[in-house]
């Protein structure tokens, strides 16, 4: 299991799944465009090691691009899919959480710039698409927060625009966590410490969006890894960052002190609403910056799927749901949240149906989860025999078990996600929804009778499968 970004690197070179790029290449766009280029092909793992104006610091693209990759970050069979890496995070026991174990310094202190010193325009934050409001120094990013109320610690993923040599804007995204943490310290108007790191082991940055509820991420990261997550305290934040993060960034917001910020070409393909209309947003004035010898920053791909990013959010959602419909104690056999799909607006679920009407109270239950219950617009159901990411297997059940008048529901009114471009600027927080019932009716004494193999024969074929010359 990777303990930083170095150790994954190594795993990554072992494996043969990355490339050093020693190329003098431009952080202005020609990163982001060798690097979408590379996914397309479904390429390795770039690491561009000579950027222009920054010499001593790296950037490491398409890192979690392929389920191989992931299950390399996740310690898991490189021959699991991302159905399977899925299951096994939902399925991992959280009951002894590891405690995070607090040390003075480590790596992420070799360097510490203060004051008037810092500046943010030494480091290759790349700007991605022609369109862009600006440079983004956060993509692969964990932003680390406390309720000013609860005390209770997050650590999540927002976008982050470079602004200057010592300010930072940022998208805290309508709704979730880190907005409501926002709008806390707002109402008191109190300054909101924060800090920031980038480069860390990458199940860190999976762990903020896919861990269970109550949990620290560094405690819950411990238990997956078997052993502590070391953190250093900030004596400036008061915020725990990891001890070997390659790059951390502390300083503050003023809730009252908003900048423009955007626009940005999201996951979905699309730029997003400040394309058409200034909106200010939260801005940190950094007032320190630590990192380690020679950094290596990690930044991720957007854009049209699939990068990277949706492979991300496809499987961090695709756990959650697995993990929500578990609890619920639904007859779910398997769950896919489909990157083609961005990572978040298609569920499909298969399901061992137990009762007539199981079909329909399981997709009631995807879209009452907290995951799939903002943004998705679609849930498929097909039967046990169909794995839900084997995506022939459910465009055969919706060619041959679906009949659309008789298993398809609308329901007018869902939350919506505020990058969701197949709906107008003024209605993006509501959107519609369809289930699409591709089960056979469990209550259907005769049923359709499929065309099955032959298993005696089968046995047959596969021992003598070497004789007949094919591989």
């Amino acid at each position: 299991m990777a303990e930083d970004l170095r150790t994954f690197i190594s795993k990554l070179e072992q494996e043969n799944e990355i490339r050093r790029v020693k190329a003098l290449v431009d952080w202005d766009m020609e990163i982001s465009h060798i690097s979408a280029l590379n996914e397309r092909k479904k390429g390795p793992a770039l690491l561009f090691e000579a950027i222009k104006d920054c010499p001593d610091t790296s950037i490491l693209m398409s890192a979690l691009a392929t389920s191989r990759r992931l299950a390399l970050a996740l310690g898991k069979p490189q021959d699991y899919s991302l159905c399977q890496l899925a299951r096994e995070w939902a399925e991992m026991s959280f009951d002894k959480l590891v405690k995070a174990e607090e040390v003075k310094d480590g790596p992420a202190t070799e360097n510490v710039v203060e004051g008037k010193n810092v500046d943010l325009t030494r480091f290759p934050a790349p700007k991605f698409f022609p369109q862009d409001g600006g440079r983004y120094i956060g993509t692969t990013v964990s932003i680390v927060t406390r309720d000013p109320e609860s005390g209770k610690l997050n650590v999540g993923t927002q976008r982050m625009q470079l602004h200057d040599e010592r300010s930072i804007g940022v998208y805290f995204m309508p709704g979730k966590t880190g907005d409501k943490i926002f709008g806390k310290y707002r109402k008191q108007k109190k300054m909101m410490p924060v800090t920031v790191f980038i480069g860390c082991d990458p199940l860190i940055f999976l762990a903020g969006s896919a861990m269970i509820k109550g949990a620290s991420v560094y405690d819950s990261v411990g238990c997956i890894r078997g052993n502590p997550v070391e953190t250093i305290t900030s004596d400036l934040t008061g915020l725990p960052f990891p001890a070997n993060a390659e790059l951390v960034i502390e300083g503050e917001i003023d809730p009252e002190h908003l900048q423009k910020e955007g626009p940005f070409g999201e996951y979905t393909g699309y730029y997003t609403e400040e394309f058409r209309k200034e909106i200010p947003k939260p801005c940190i004035t950094v007032k320190r910056i630590m990192h380690r010898n020679n950094p290596i920053l990690m930044a991720t791909t957007l854009g049209r799927p699939v990068t990277d990013v949706n492979m991300i959010l496809a499987f961090m959602r695709t756990a959650t749901l697995w993990t929500e419909l578990k609890k619920m104690m639904l007859p779910v056999k398997s769950v896919y949240m489909m990157p083609e799909a961005c990572g978040r607006f298609w569920a499909i679920v298969s399901i061992k149906a137990r009762h007539p009407g199981d079909a329909q109270q399981v997709a009631a239950g995807v879209l009452a989860s907290q995951t799939a219950g903002y943004g998705t617009k679609g849930v498929i159901i097909v039967d046990d025999d169909i794995e839900a990411d084997d995506l022939t297997g459910v465009f055969w059940a919706l060619s041959t078990r679906y009949h659309p008048y008789r298993d398809t529901e609308i329901i007018k009114r869902g939350r919506s996600t505020s990058v969701d471009p197949s709906l107008t600027w003024e209605e993006r927080m509501i959107t519609s929804r369809i289930i699409m019932d591709a089960t056979v009716p469990y209550e259907w004494e005769e049923k359709p009778v499929e065309i099955m193999l032959d298993e005696k024969v089968l046995q047959i074929v596969n021992q003598r499968w070497s004789d007949y010359g094919i591989d």
